[in-house]
């Protein structure tokens, strides 16, 4: 029986963790618990309330599988609250895999959890991912021994049909991906900013500038508290 812990936490975006959720769910033989401070209800980024099922200290001290949604409005505060980050670096001391996706890898090097792997992240906060003493990589999907981290959002989708392989097989995968008919035809070639016109992609930034330069600065402030750690 697996045992997979899912951090939730205010804030976080929808799609980070219903997406890997909707495979995890479907496994077979596992135990998957939404693990936060309290049993309270978190308000997600679009204003969705999800209750945990375990408390930080109710949480199995051993986890198969540790997972870290993203979502950059949720992920600065995080950054920089102790308690998520010692919870983060208890569990993923221990588990057999340490996963996120998006933002979520953010907080996994904030916890100490990234140094000397490669990891993914969102495109517009990938560059953060080395003060953490990670390696930031530009794919979809990271797989680096027990570290399995998905790139922003909608990859948490890709994300979910790989630890889904790697756990029981490419067969049992693929089932899944039939069942949730997971057979992406995007409407525009423009999810990546490698391949986005260049103007909507400054726009972009130019619109999240703030966000971004309180992303970099929770980051910094994490990694000098992981660097006296």
């Amino acid at each position: 029986m697996l045992r997979i812990g899912m951090l939730i936490y205010p804030m976080m975006f929808d799609i980070d963790l219903v997406g890997p959720l909707t495979y995890m769910r479907r496994l077979g033989d596992a135990d998957v618990f939404l693990v936060w401070k309290d049993r309270a209800p978190v308000v997600s980024d679009l204003g969705v309330s999800y209750a945990a099922g375990h408390s930080f200290e109710a949480c199995p001290k051993e986890l198969d599988i540790l997972f870290v949604p993203g979502g950059l409005k949720g992920a600065i505060p995080a950054m920089q609250d102790g308690t998520i980050l010692d919870f983060l670096a208890d569990r993923g001391a221990r588990a057999k895999y340490v996963t996120s996706v998006c933002t979520g890898s953010l907080l996994l090097g904030a916890a100490g959890l990234l140094k000397g792997y490669k990891a993914a992240s969102y495109w517009m906060v990938r560059d953060l991912l080395p003060l953490f003493g990670a390696e930031p990589v530009t794919e979809r999907v990271v797989i680096d021994r027990n570290r399995i981290t998905g790139g922003g959002a909608t990859a948490g989708l890709d994300f979910g049909l790989t630890l889904a392989a790697e756990l029981r097989g490419e067969e049992h995968a693929k089932m899944l991906q039939l069942a949730i008919e997971y057979d992406p035809h995007p409407a525009f070639d423009a999810g990546a900013p490698e391949r986005a016109p260049a103007a909507i992609v400054e726009h972009l930034r130019d619109m999240r500038a703030g966000e971004l330069t309180a992303a970099r600065e929770a980051a910094l402030a994490a990694a000098e508290r992981f660097g006296r750690d």
